[in-house]
């Protein structure tokens, strides 16, 4: 690689060296320490990877001067180290490699060539189902279940694992991949082998998931894309995007006793889907993150879809660390998440300097109330003290809605898969609904309660 910047150094932890690209080696000529955290993260990648063909000395030059005002013009080629797949977005990818070993054997190569250069970790999650409940069992018979289901699948996603290297499957029952990737894939500072040494790295990803985004809590740069994004990222072809705008948003005070994460994320949410940050990078900063604990601040950068961001990042600092030993982390990573995040104008303490943004919110987390999602969006919050209200007025807009002769006699609900939920609903009048599943019909009527199991990647990591 190409080292224009003169920026290769060595970072020492412990009786451990490891080769790094130094942004302090930019200083003398460039203000990287206003930088937001997500771009320092961006800048050091173009170093590590430049080449003067895809990533040359004029895109880093580009980054160090990059003006938080400027409508985004400039692109780069951003080289995520990992990626992250679940199953079923991710065995077709694992096919096509397949399909490529296929290929250069007929033509007389060796497919033993044909491997993802960067780290793929597949997570089995999205094959569950609920068949059992409520019993001591339960899991263990809906496991059992799905290895049924799956079994051809599963078979052919160990075959991967075995068969190519830089592939590791996590494996049915062990968690949704976002909890996964959270609590044990995830390294915040990265290493890997190159030339006989080993070089420390920030941990960045995509993945094949618009929720990629709840690493973000945890310091790591990274979102979701489509497939083919990910099989080019998977091959070691760079992401092309334009330098974006960075939004910060920042927090003071604490959260008042009585509210939770649900709370303040849906607050979060309206606020910034209110500024309108589609395409932008979102970061967290400010004093109050020292009282945000870190499953919270990945609960709100699991959010980034809902409020349209690529992304909404926290930066690393004590909580990462006291989250990285409470999930089983080695004192080793930790020692070299901090060592290195310290060097590199990574590591966030009170009453750190403020970065330059393209604009900025704040939030005093002592205004946070009790909250609900409105009837349809994440973004309607409604405050639990208005909820009545709200819903007398819902009610009565629904029931306008129902007698008008504008309204359909019958309508019909699908799931996302396609599957017909629930055969046909006809709407009697203000005070009953009909519905029918499966050839039986149900009646409801106001005051009803009607309970949905909800399982999310939001809340999953966070016990709270």
């Amino acid at each position: 690689m190409t080292d224009s910047f003169n920026a290769r150094d060595t970072l020492t932890v412990g009786d451990q060296h490891y080769q790094f690209y130094n942004l302090n080696a930019l200083a003398d000529d460039y203000d990287v320490a206003r930088l937001p955290f997500s771009l320092k993260i961006l800048l050091e990648n173009l170093l590590r990877k430049e080449d003067g063909k895809n990533v040359t000395a004029a895109d880093i030059k580009a980054l160090c001067q990059w003006d938080a005002h400027a409508e985004p013009s400039y692109q780069v080629g951003f080289s995520p180290a990992r990626v992250v797949l679940q199953d079923f977005t991710g065995v077709p990818a694992v096919v096509d490699l397949a399909a490529m070993r296929a290929a250069m054997r007929e033509l007389g190569g060796d497919p033993a060539l044909i491997n993802p250069r960067s780290q793929v970790d597949l997570v089995i999650d999205h094959s569950v189902m609920v068949d059992y409940f409520g019993q001591p069992d339960s899991l263990a018979k809906n496991t059992e279940r799905e290895f049924e289901r799956n079994g051809e699948r599963y078979q052919f996603l160990r075959w991967g694992q075995q068969a190519f290297s830089n592939f590791r499957v996590v494996p049915p029952g062990t968690g949704i991949v976002h909890q996964v990737n959270l609590e044990y894939l995830a390294d915040v500072v990265m290493t890997e082998e190159k030339d006989g040494q080993t070089w420390a790295l920030p941990d960045t990803l995509v993945g094949t998931d618009s929720h990629t985004t709840m690493i973000n809590g945890l310091g790591v740069l990274g979102w979701g894309v489509g497939g083919i994004e990910a099989e080019a990222a998977m091959l070691g072809q760079a992401i092309t995007m334009l330098i974006p705008e960075v939004i910060g948003f920042k927090f003071t005070g604490q959260m008042p006793e009585g509210t939770t994460a649900t709370d303040l994320v849906l607050t979060v949410t309206q606020m910034l889907r209110k500024k309108g940050v589609v395409g932008k990078f979102v970061e967290f900063y400010g004093d109050g993150l020292d009282n945000l604990p870190l499953a919270d601040r990945a609960t709100i950068a699991n959010m980034a879809p809902e409020y349209g961001a690529t992304c909404g990042i926290f930066p690393i600092d004590r909580e990462t660390l006291r989250y990285l030993e409470l999930s089983g982390r080695d004192k080793s990573v930790r020692d070299r998440v901090e060592a290195y995040a310290k060097t590199q104008g990574l590591w966030r303490d009170t009453g750190s300097a403020e970065a330059d943004y393209s604009d900025t919110l704040t939030l005093d987390l002592g205004t946070v109330v009790p909250s609900i999602a409105g009837p349809k969006r994440p973004q309607d919050r409604v405050a639990l003290s208005d909820a009545s209200a709200a819903f007398a007025k819902l009610l009565q807009e629904d029931a306008d809605t129902i007698m008008s002769d504008k309204a359909p006699a019958q309508r019909r609900f699908e799931d996302e898969g396609g599957q017909t939920a629930v055969d046909s609903v006809n709407l009697h009048d203000r005070g009953a609904v009909e519905y029918e599943i499966d050839g039986d019909k149900h009646l409801l009527k106001h005051g009803a309660v009607v309970i949905a199991a909800i399982t999310s990647c939001t809340n999953t990591s966070n016990p709270a």
